[in-house]
């Protein structure tokens, strides 16, 4: 579903601000799969989801999504088969429009625009039962501007249109990163449910050991623009934080480096 092949992106070029962000990257999703992206800061993690979503072109190398290659491809017309979930909650809906409105923003998404009515009366009745199995109450406050809703609120709403027509892909940015624990531990669990339900193929990244390890099918970890470590399976799910400090070490010949991520797992 996501294949990158020999992925280079370096920022400011030949500048002493030169910056290495991925080396010959290559990495496989198939069908289904929920990996988890971990990393020190500057790894490569972002850099990793911007250069699948067409933030920026890649100096080289190829991107492909559902077997199409989409290297060429600008962001915009990538979006018709990718959903994106951003750290920062206020980015993923429209502040001044009603809860309702934000839905059908995002199931017509990549459809021509006409001057049909805002939102049928099957669309609302639709978009209540999405709703109401989020287990927040927005299914009665539907008329509500997003701009009003809680962080963890906002981001739920926005995991619900990042999933609403069951992209081929969905690109998770450190979307719980914004939140307090007990808000984080719901919107994770939700979006666990999300991909199973619609067997969306995804990438989160995250800077919590523990949400990645507790947190999809596959975990990769990333240092200075490469993959070193990869782990699936039966070898994932016995793996705790502990073992993977250690795997990093011996594959990346240091500690890993980043507070975030030690301190979530006290």
């Amino acid at each position: 579903m996501l294949e990158l092949c020999d992925v280079y992106k370096t920022f400011h070029p030949g500048t002493v601000n030169e910056k290495k962000a991925l080396c010959g990257l290559n990495l496989r999703l198939g069908p289904g799969e929920f990996v988890t992206v971990i990393g020190g800061n500057g790894a490569g993690k972002s850099t990793l989801l911007n250069a699948v979503a067409g933030v920026w072109p890649v100096d080289a190398g190829r991107v492909r999504i559902g077997g199409r290659d989409v290297t060429g491809l600008p962001e915009y017309r990538r979006a018709a088969f990718i959903g994106r979930v951003f750290q920062d909650p206020m980015l993923g809906t429209a502040p001044d429009m009603q809860i309702g409105e934000n839905l059908a923003l995002a199931a017509r998404r990549g459809q021509k625009r006409g001057l049909r009515r805002g939102l049928t009366r099957a669309e609302r009745g639709e978009y209540r039962d999405r709703l109401a199995a989020l287990g927040l109450g927005l299914e009665d406050r539907m008329t509500v501007r997003a701009g009003l809703l809680s962080g963890g609120q906002r981001q739920a709403l926005t995991l619900l249109m990042a999933a609403l027509r069951k992209p081929e892909l969905l690109l998770l940015d450190e979307h719980t990163a914004a939140l307090d624990p007990r808000t984080a531990a719901v919107v994770l669990a939700l979006t666990d449910r999300l991909i199973a339900e619609n067997g969306l193929t995804a990438l989160m990244i995250t800077h919590n050991l523990r949400d990645a390890i507790a947190h999809g099918t596959r975990l990769i970890m990333m240092q200075e623009g490469r993959i070193i470590l990869d782990l699936a399976g039966e070898e994932k799910r016995r793996l705790t934080a502990d073992d993977l400090l250690r795997r990093f070490s011996a594959a990346a010949g240091e500690p890993f480096d980043s507070d975030r991520a030690l301190l979530a797992d006290d």
